[in-house]
């Protein structure tokens, strides 16, 4: 008992002379037990789900179940103990983060606190981790392009500001490449971006934020991270932190991207959560509320009608390419689409291995440029005939002349497809690439030239002829006129580049 120290008889005695109003008792609590990050506290009758609850040491917790006879709390700081009898008090209130502009460019925790050893900040505000979405009346459509430099992406699976589209693969498939990718691709382009790390180890992070401030890329970009050897609230609070701070972006009419990595772990962290506090397991002993777990936190993404846009990049790993399994099932009806990462593309050289038959985007082609739009209406139809021929070719059955015309023109599509880690296009060079393709001047070529004609093509075009160039990026388009310039100029450069090869 010697732990409760401002409810012992002779402070309620000094209290009760010095005429200070009396605490209430319904807004204290004593903890019952104590273990594993989670305190159950008796007492505490008018507390609500989800309060935020302060303890006599200096802790602090949030309420995530309750029941007749007491509350669990779960706590936020794993560094600061919490007894038995320790006292505990109602604040009256939620968790809440930490938004402002000073966040740009700083690593921080789920609690806001900074992670990076540049000092603290000044928040312009706090809000709360949950937030009501916005109505369908206060969305405008997705109609325009998100560009990742990634070209199989923007190609085949294009993504609008204010959609949701998750990226799903095996471990080690390059998934956390695409999207960093993604992000160093976002400079100049006025998107603010949010890096969600949860349940990762140091060391990775570590390497992500040196490279995001080598490209510069820190100078748009938040991260929020909750390492695997934090408090498992922190895992379970850190995409409702970087979500907020992303709709703080959003309402000042910022284009905001976010990228979740991953929601598997997040996953994990909740099913730990309710295990501790003895919910009822289902399938693969998640929870039978996990499906809201995430639906609440990927339907604040959108484009408002007034305002800016939050593009989410959900990231969920799968083992054996199921995706079957509970968590991606409910990922994939939650979002509007996703970016399929075929481990056997990876390791066969397709980088990245985006696999174009499971892949799809639900919103994207009202999006996409029109340039590329223009360039791919049958990219995606002949790369499905090069797949099945090729399969069907393995049992060494003889192909007529046109299947081997399919077969060979897939390959280039997909040598062409391939591209560098690290390296993006923009939208005028991949279509000027996918014109090369569609235009069948790639057909000559052996597959080891593919990229190297394509690549110096589009600087030929850059330096020699940049008025086409300047057109296409102004237009965002290749009209009727600009693709009769460019099969001339193809021309001219298709015979440069065999001479340059002689």
């Amino acid at each position: 008992m010697n732990s409760i120290k401002s409810t012992d008889l002779i402070s309620l005695f000094e209290q009760s002379l010095k005429g200070i109003e009396q605490e209430s008792f319904e807004e204290t609590g004593i903890v019952v037990t104590v273990g594993d990050g989670i305190c159950y506290v008796h007492g505490l009758s008018h507390a609500v789900f989800g309060e935020l609850i302060e303890f006599e040491g200096g802790n602090r917790g949030i309420i995530m179940n309750l029941d007749e006879e007491s509350a669990a709390i779960f706590l936020l700081y794993q560094h600061i103990p919490v007894q038995e009898l320790e006292v505990a008090r109602r604040t009256g209130g939620v968790f809440k983060t930490p938004v402002g502009m000073q966040l740009i460019g700083r690593v921080i925790n789920a609690m806001g606190v900074p992670q990076d050893a540049l000092g603290d900040f000044k928040p312009e505000a706090y809000r709360s981790v949950e937030a009501e979405i916005a109505s369908i009346i206060d969305r405008a459509p997705v109609n325009e392009s998100l560009e990742t430099g990634i070209m199989a992406v923007d190609a085949l699976v294009p993504i609008g500001k204010g959609q949701r589209e998750l990226v799903i693969g095996n471990r080690n498939t390059g998934k956390t490449s695409l999207v960093i990718d993604t992000i160093v691709h976002q400079k100049g382009k006025n998107v603010l971006c949010i890096y969600v790390s949860i349940g990762q180890r140091q060391a990775n992070l570590a390497r992500t934020v040196s490279f995001l401030s080598e490209q510069g890329a820190m100078e748009y970009t938040v991260v929020v991270t909750a390492d695997a050897g934090e408090a498992v609230l922190n895992q379970y609070l850190a995409p409702y932190v970087g979500c907020t701070i992303g709709e703080y972006f959003m309402d000042k009419g910022h284009d905001v991207l976010i990228v979740y990595d991953d929601l598997s772990n997040h996953a994990v962290a909740f099913r730990e959560m309710s295990l501790l506090m003895r919910r009822a397991p289902g399938r693969e002993a998640y929870p039978g509320d996990v499906f809201y777990l995430h639906s609440r936190l990927l339907e604040r993404a959108g484009k408002l009608a007034k305002g800016g846009s939050l593009t989410a990049l959900p990231l969920v790993q799968i083992q054996s390419d199921d995706i079957t399994a509970y968590i991606p099932t409910n990922l994939i009806s939650i979002t509007d689409g996703q970016i399929f990462l075929d481990t056997q593309l990876f390791n066969s050289g397709v980088r990245p291995a985006v696999n174009a038959e499971l892949s799809v985007s639900r919103v994207g082609g009202a999006a996409q440029t029109s340039a590329i739009k223009r360039m791919t209406k049958a990219l995606r139809l002949e790369l499905a005939q090069y797949h099945e021929l090729l399969d069907f070719s393995q049992f060494g059955s003889e192909l007529d002349e046109i299947s081997q015309k399919k077969l060979a023109r897939g390959a280039l599509a997909m040598e062409l497809l391939k591209q560098p880690q690290h390296v993006t296009y923009t939208f005028i060079e991949q279509s000027l690439m996918l014109f090369l393709l569609r235009e069948n001047f790639l057909d000559a070529l052996k597959a080891h030239h593919v990229k190297t004609f394509a690549t110096q093509f589009v600087s030929y075009v850059r330096s020699v002829y940049p008025v086409v160039y300047e057109t296409i990026e102004s237009t965002k388009n290749i009209s009727s006129s600009i693709e009769g310039d460019l099969t001339t100029i193809a021309r001219e450069f298709s015979a440069l580049f065999v001479v340059n090869n002689e």
